[in-house]
């Protein structure tokens, strides 16, 4: 035989065997393996049904309020899918805790889910039944004396009495409670609230009486420190705030440091505003969360809890220059920016701070808002 077609016919014979061996085996006859399905995570979990509330309804949470604007926008954007309704900003603590009772069976968006109040209300919550008890992720890093042990409220940040002092027309600047009765400041002194239930106003009459011969347990002198300040004509009877003091209508604004000090970076100069901690009575108040027992939309208010005690929300309070209630264990894990360390005042301005218990700023609220008008004798209104 040739001994091409010998060659060619082999050359066929492997590719034959080729093709045979690449053909296409029988399919079996049994599906393969699914894949398990992802597990998701508790916050997932919990994410997943504030969804299907669709909206969180927060009462009393101003934006010029402790960095609280940039707070409920990084919420909403971290958490799409959720409708805030932001209910009554220039609330007071008394008037949230009205809030929860009168909407008790209302399942609608004027329903708060959640309240931020001063230290004094912590027993009225509890008590009274008003809270949802809840743990936070980061539930064990909040100090043991500020937080409600089966998780009905927590606190979430403090800081102190302070002057915001307009320098345009204030032009010599109050440096203790004391000043604040001289001749020169007449009608300038303001306080930023109202004293029968503003957390804030009655407990910068506590401060009061921390410089004036009371004590935490003892705040009548405060009153009369207001008393005083009423009949020199130096106290302006209008809740102070942002507006008024960059107008001049209330040119010495009583109130926490971190307002006053987001007000200067706010106002930027114009007019330029001086923050002054005052050299007594340097008085430490902290503020609570809960989550109303009568929340329609319980799923979101947790998730909200969460974000606010997380590291993130924390360092955001921390950006408005209140202290976030977990800002010991920023520090210790180094999660403080040395840019925003900067910008908060010098830690010996707090070194003479003082913080009273839960009951007896509960007892002193309720002394002063039962005693202010027969003691100083002016309602302060809008």
């Amino acid at each position: 035989m040739n001994r091409k077609l010998v060659l060619i016919s082999a050359l066929v014979a492997v590719l034959i065997l080729v093709v045979a061996c690449a053909a296409p085996t029988t399919a079996p006859t049994s599906a393969p393996p699914t894949k398990a399905a992802p597990v998701m995570s508790a916050m997932d979990k919990l994410y997943d049904e504030a969804k299907k509330e669709a909206a969180l309804s927060t009462i009393a949470l101003p934006d010029d309020w402790l960095n609280y604007g940039e707070v409920k926008a990084a919420f909403l954007k971290k958490y799409p899918g959720i409708k805030h309704n932001d209910l009554d900003p220039q609330a007071g603590s008394q008037d949230e805790i009205n809030a929860v009772k009168a909407n008790k069976d209302n399942k609608g968006p004027q329903a708060p889910d959640v309240v931020d109040v001063g230290f004094a209300f912590a027993p009225t919550l509890k008590d009274e039944k008003l809270c949802t008890p809840y743990k936070v992720a980061t539930w064990d890093s909040i100090p043991n004396d500020l937080k409600d042990p089966d998780g009905c409220w927590y606190g979430d940040y403090y800081g102190v009495f302070s002057f915001a002092v307009n320098k345009a027309i204030v032009k010599n600047v109050p440096q203790d409670w004391a000043d604040l009765l001289k001749p020169e400041y007449k009608s300038m002194v303001a306080i930023a609230g109202d004293p029968l239930s503003s957390n804030q106003a009655q407990q910068s009459v506590y401060a009061a009486a921390l410089a004036n011969g009371g004590s935490l347990t003892d705040p009548a002198p405060g009153l009369d420190f207001f008393s005083k300040l009423q009949k020199q004509g130096n106290l302006v009877p209008v809740i102070g705030d942002q507006s008024k003091l960059a107008k001049g209508e209330t040119p010495i604004l009583i109130t926490w440091d971190y307002l006053a000090l987001g007000y200067k970076d706010i106002l930027k100069g114009n007019p330029d505003i001086e923050v002054v901690v005052p050299k007594t009575g340097v008085f430490g108040g902290v503020y609570i969360q809960a989550i109303s027992a009568y929340s329609p939309r319980p799923n979101a208010a947790k998730l909200w809890m969460e974000f606010l005690y997380s590291d993130e929300g924390q360092l955001l309070w921390l950006k408005g220059y209140g202290h976030p209630i977990r800002y010991n264990d920023l520090v210790k894990r180094n999660l403080i920016p040395a840019d925003l360390a900067k910008k908060l005042p010098p830690a010996e301005l707090y070194a003479k701070a003082v913080f009273p218990t839960g009951a007896q700023v509960s007892a002193a609220r309720k002394f002063v808002g039962d005693n202010w008008e027969k003691t100083v004798g002016v309602k302060i209104a809008k």
